[in-house]
């Protein structure tokens, strides 16, 4: 029996098309250029010290139980354990006392100097989550189904990400929040921030952000179970260079298609693909670690992902410097300790991982390890002595691991207010292409970065409909 779709790349929106496809009764093939499956949200042994487990690129995951498609797929009824922390982020503060984000929203206000500006800028939200995923994770082509809730998401994206955010009160409300926005990796204040800003901390204080036990490869295996229960093939070790054959879903940057087709592009559409800009990177630097982190402030003990850039001014500032091209002396840092909620990552000997990323412009060569060890040091002293070993990798060597990542974008160049809505270039449909029967379902494509398969849903929904006239997808419970 041939194939009929090919699915190119093994990331979390490649394998969520591939497993919808499968299920609609396709006969579905994956091609992994990598010798592991899983893009972006692979998990692979240091290379040291083999029992402790580092996460490649995702390690915490708040659209893990929130994104339509991996709530449909229900993760915990096929054994993905989502250990949901008490406290979802926290952010330390030079001279004062961290800000810290619980599960708990009243706990978070709390804590804060003005608790009741962080209860007015995300209370309407957590009390109607459901609709504010449906507007920002949406396909941005339909009619939201809540418009008061639309707009109660359009004031506080316009507040949020313009001038006018300082409307939340309070130092440390403001650095809480910023450091949330700055997942996006765009300049703040901006639209495109403040929506992923938006997005993430209503789901702190609704399904949480929760960590997966065994790290990130847990998804991925239960979506590659799915999709072999369901006949699909997976190829590891096979780099694309010729188009497959018949209908296929690239789960990769756009300018591949530049490689992998050549002359037979539209010239008009390789014009575009050409002109296609990648974003800020990330310099990812991860540690080994023999003891917790000795935190000034203790309540950081009980944090499993940390936003380590500072006040919101210091933020905002190092944002607009990778922009321009360079290395901040402070820049944005992330990190995650998912030992804290998964104690299976603590191996015999006590040591455990430190997920960590700092962000760097575009295709920097500069190694951050010490950058980031210094920034822990500010806020946990004698962190350098419980270090036992860091691998290190700058943001122009990501993609020997993950081909998308050009320059260490993670967000592969769709984490601006344009690509969001309109994808890599301007289309009615942003997951199809002027090449016959090629589509787009990478993290280019709407919504954008995050490990939530939407991007992968919204291009097989667009394929099925086109190629074989379904028009109803296939259930995804177990």
């Amino acid at each position: 029996m041939g194939v009929d779709v090919t699915v190119v790349g093994s990331g979390p929106n490649g394998l969520a098309a591939a497993v919808i496809c499968a299920r609609a009764g396709l006969k579905v093939q994956v091609l992994e250029a990598q010798p592991t499956l899983g893009g972006g949200a692979r998990t692979l042994p240091d290379p040291e010290f083999g029992d402790v487990r580092h996460d490649i690129c995702s390690a915490v995951h708040p659209l893990a139980l929130a994104s339509p498609f991996l709530a449909e797929f229900d993760l915990p009824a096929r054994g993905v354990t989502l250990k949901v922390p008490e406290v979802s982020y926290a952010n330390p503060l030079p001279a004062a006392r961290a800000a810290v984000g619980y599960h708990d929203l009243e706990r978070t206000a709390a804590e804060l100097s003005d608790g009741d500006s962080w209860r007015r800028l995300l209370g309407p939200l957590v009390r109607r989550d459901a609709a504010v995923l449906d507007v920002l994770l949406g396909d941005k082509r339909s009619i939201p189904t809540n418009p008061i809730v639309a707009a109660q998401v359009g004031t506080r994206l316009l507040e949020q990400g313009t001038p006018a955010w300082r409307a939340l009160s309070g130092e440390d409300a403001r650095a809480l929040f910023s450091g949330v926005a700055a997942h996006v990796i765009s300049p703040m204040p901006s639209l495109v921030s403040s929506g992923g800003g938006l997005m993430l901390a209503t789901l702190a204080h609704t399904v949480g952000w929760p960590i997966p036990v065994g790290g990130s490869q847990a998804i991925v295996d239960a979506l590659i179970a799915d999709l072999r229960a369901h006949g699909g093939e997976l190829v590891t070790g096979h780099e694309v260079t010729e188009p497959p054959g018949g209908v296929t879903l690239y789960d990769t940057a756009p300018t591949a298609l530049l490689r992998i087709y050549g002359d037979r592009l539209p010239p008009r559409y390789a014009k575009a693909l050409r002109r296609y800009r990648f974003g800020p990177g990330v310099a990812k630097v991860d540690f080994v670690l023999s003891d917790e982190v000795p935190w000034a402030d203790e309540r950081l003990a009980n944090a499993p992902t940390l936003h380590m850039g500072g006040t919101r001014a210091q933020m905002a500032a190092a944002e607009r410097a990778i922009r321009k091209g360079r290395h901040p002396e402070w820049p944005m840092v992330l990190a995650a300790l998912p030992h804290l909620e998964d104690p299976g990552r603590i191996d015999a000997r006590g040591r455990r991982p430190l997920w960590t990323y700092a962000h760097v412009p575009s295709g920097s060569p500069v190694d951050q390890a010490e950058a980031v060890t210094r920034i822990f040091e500010r806020f946990a002293p004698g962190f350098r002595d419980i270090v036992v070993a860091v691998r290190s990798v700058p943001a122009a060597r990501l993609t020997d691991h993950n081909a998308n990542l050009v320059g260490g974008d993670i967000g592969v160049g769709g984490n601006t207010l344009f690509h969001a809505l309109a994808g890599p270039t301007p289309r009615l449909n942003p997951w199809s292409t002027p090449i016959p029967k090629a589509y787009l379902c990478s993290s280019a494509t709407p919504p954008g970065g995050g490990v939530h398969g939407m991007s992968g849903y919204f291009a097989a929904r667009t394929m099925l409909r086109r190629e074989f006239g379904i028009t109803e997808l296939p259930a995804l419970t177990p």
